[in-house]
């Protein structure tokens, strides 16, 4: 079995600030990490791996320091990794990253058949939960999201559990197969001392631009139908205004419903009768 991870290196998001003069996100000084969703993936490939034998590749896109995060994610015991790195990918959004992937995934596909790729439901520096559809939708594989459980994988299907809106739902398809997955699917391993020495030594393959064919005018800014405008932070919020209702507890409920009806957080229908507490 051939298990193919996508990882993406990310900014720890609880370091994360923004330049108020440019709007943008200050990287200098902010420490990179894996995706934490993808790190479930990886986790679950290795396991799959573990069960039913076969081969874990990570491939990632990002500029070379990604290389950091990769030997992280080799440390657990993957076995190849693929690192696209070309100045023409920058500026990518999640539809021109996808097409990118998916280019790279059909090449590793010709010489090593993908049983199943695994990738993080989103990464935590955008949300948008659209790359791992979309490399789905070019790759033409079926399409299992928001996966909490693996039950049951052969030769041939796939059986998983996955969150939805309403509850659980348990879907089945054939491999080969792409799922995104939830945090709750696993609990990632820590890496054994001798896979964290053979990582530290570890050189991706590097593929750029010119290793594949790539229609230019599908990545980068050329690509990418979507553009961040702005970024900012939240205004904080003043204190609220406190009213000890200790002393007069019934006054001190007038006195709050007066203050709602005057800020029309709750309307009063005349119909109804009322209007003043």
């Amino acid at each position: 079995m051939h298990f193919v991870v996508c990882l993406k290196q990310v900014p720890d998001t609880s370091e994360v600030r923004v330049d108020p003069e440019t709007n943008t996100l200050i990287r200098k000084g902010v420490p990179s990490i894996i995706n934490p969703y993808d790190a479930h993936a990886l986790e679950e490939a290795m396991r799959l791996k573990d069960k039913l034998g076969g081969k874990v590749t990570i491939i990632s896109m990002g500029p070379m320091q990604t290389r950091e995060a990769i030997k992280k994610a080799m440390s657990f015991g993957a076995d190849r990794a693929i690192l696209l790195s070309d100045r023409h990918f920058g500026g990518s959004d999640s539809l021109a990253t996808a097409y990118i992937l998916s280019t790279a995934l059909k090449k590793v596909n010709e010489t090593e058949p993908i049983d199943l790729v695994l990738a993080g439901k989103e990464a935590i520096d955008g949300d948008t939960a659209q790359t791992g559809p979309g490399i789905a939708q070019r790759l033409g594989f079926p399409q299992l999201t928001y996966v909490i459980r693996v039950r049951e994988m052969t030769e041939s299907n796939i059986t998983v559990e996955r969150k939805t809106e309403a509850g659980r739902q348990v879907v089945e398809a054939q491999l080969p197969a792409l799922i995104t997955v939830e945090k709750e699917l696993n609990e990632v391993r820590y890496a054994s001392l001798p896979d964290l020495m053979k990582a530290a030594q570890y050189i991706p393959d590097i593929w750029d631009s010119n290793s594949l064919i790539f229609d230019a005018t599908q990545m980068g800014l050329k690509g990418s139908p979507t553009s961040v405008s702005r970024i900012f932070a939240p205004l904080g919020r003043s204190g609220g205004e406190i009213i000890d209702g200790t002393k007069d507890p019934a006054g001190t409920a007038a006195v709050v419903v007066q203050k709602i009806l005057e800020q029309n957080v709750i309307m009063v229908n005349p119909l109804l009768g009322g209007g003043k507490p």
